[in-house]
């Protein structure tokens, strides 16, 4: 089992001046057009995820790019506007940067739903040529964290062929298998511009009532004492860490660490003391959405740890877990329960990433519970949608089938859809549908299911 990192020891007085980790690894620094000189033409490049995109590293290699040819590019939900004129890019997560690219079919996409730890999924190389990953300067003992995010980083780190670390000297570290030696890294390249930083669209007034209400009836009606919760990200999803101080006893096993959930093991609220895997430990594979404050409390803190995603998503391991409540967010419901998270018809939005694995392990969890949330309605250029349809539109991927879904819930209420009929989980959907389209929706399902 790998150790948990620690801080260094702080210098006292009369000690000898701290050696710099520049000092004590010069021979591997590098700038990132140096260091990117490693990578030839036909190479698989391999980035860290999302909100661990190394921005440097990524400019430096697209800067390249024209001049290499035939350069494959894995990166899993990229946070970097990569060129597909220029580079071959692969990816299982639609992002804001690359949304467009992949719906015009110039960025292949890789549909996973179900992860194996220790593995990367189907789809992208096995052992990459390169891996680019942002790190922590290497503490005394040579160990180099992955900040706030492993992602598939620990896989990465033992099967490329070379490894090259962005240093990020604000970088936090936790326990877990979330680190790795200085010796993998070719080179050590100091960062020019911050990683972790993922923008998203301020709440208007209406999505921020409806989330209010959402997390109140989850926190109050569906999460227990005891739980242990996984909570993906999304709109409304990723608040419900703000709306569980009233909880006792909560564990958290997760692939994302909200916002809250640090303030909430500080309260006492999270103790992880029920909790099967990791019993006392709150694990994840990265953190979103943290405050500086929430940084400060865990760089260190031997209560938090992050895996490789393919560990954290892992069902055949989460089946062990007791009272593991997932509470996702949806794009779409239809009227019978199927999920919808990827996309709108042809359209993707986003992917898959986890939300499939946790509710399928939760529905076989004793005490478990897979919990669906979502505004009842949207407002688009031409007018109010309802995000309950009689059903989805052609061409939507279904994220997850309506067996697994328990409960969705909205602004309106909560339907119960675990052991109901068709007709009696439509009359439970309809009962949380906006007021606007309640009877047009009556209306299609007796139509569509002939009634």
């Amino acid at each position: 089992m790998r150790r948990a990192l620690r801080l260094d020891k702080r210098p006292t007085a009369g000690d000898a001046a701290p050696v710099s980790w520049r000092d004590r690894h010069r021979e591997r620094l590098a700038t990132a057009q140096e260091a990117l000189g490693v990578v030839r033409p036909g190479d698989t490049v391999a980035v860290a995820s999302f909100s661990n995109t190394p921005h440097t590293l990524c400019r430096a290699l697209a800067a390249r790019a024209g001049a290499l040819g035939g350069v494959r590019v894995d990166h899993l939900a990229s946070l970097f506007p990569w060129d597909p004129d220029t580079i071959a890019l692969t990816t299982n997560y639609a992002t804001a940067v690359d949304r467009a690219a992949v719906n015009a079919g110039r960025v292949a996409y890789l549909p996973v739903s179900h992860w194996h730890a220790d593995a990367l999924p189907p789809g992208v190389s096995p052992a990459p040529d390169v891996y680019l990953v942002p790190v922590s300067p290497p503490d005394a003992e040579g160990r180099c964290s992955f900040g706030t995010g492993a992602w598939f980083s620990p896989v990465y780190c033992r099967a490329a062929r070379t490894v090259i670390g962005e240093v990020h000297e604000d970088f936090i570290r936790t326990g877990g298998d979330s680190w790795a030696p200085v010796e993998r890294f070719r080179h050590l390249v100091p960062a020019d511009e911050p990683t972790g930083m993922v923008a998203t669209a301020p709440r208007t007034e209406e999505e921020t009532a409806a989330t209010e209400v959402i997390c109140t009836l989850v926190a109050h009606e569906l999460v227990r004492d005891r739980d242990t919760l996984q909570v993906g990200i999304g709109t409304v999803s990723s608040a419900l860490g703000l709306y569980l101080d009233h909880r006792h006893d909560l564990g958290v096993q997760s692939e994302a660490i909200t916002g809250g959930i640090p303030d909430l093991v500080r309260r006492g609220v999270v103790t992880g003391r029920h909790k099967v895997l990791h019993p006392g430990v709150v694990v994840g594979s990265f953190m979103l959405g943290l405050t500086p404050e929430e940084l400060a409390f865990v760089d260190g803190h031997p209560g938090f740890a992050l895996y490789g995603f393919g560990s954290t998503d892992d069902v055949t391991t989460l089946l062990r877990e007791r009272n593991l409540t997932a509470v996702n967010n949806a794009l779409l419901v239809d009227l019978t329960g199927q999920v919808a998270s990827e996309g709108i018809g042809t359209h993707l939005w986003s992917g898959v990433g986890g939300q499939a694995a946790f509710a399928i392990a939760a529905a076989y969890s004793p005490g478990g519970r897979a919990i669906f949330v979502l505004p009842s309605a949207h407002r688009t250029v031409d007018g109010l949608r309802s995000r309950l349809v009689p059903v989805l539109p052609p061409g939507t991927p279904v994220t997850l089938p309506r067996g697994f879904a328990d409960y969705v819930v909205t602004e309106h209420g909560i339907a119960t859809l675990r052991g109901k009929t068709l007709r009696q989980r439509v009359e439970e959907l309809l009962a949380i549908a906006h007021p606007d389209f309640r009877a047009e929706l009556r209306a299609e399902a007796r139509r569509v299911y002939c009634w």
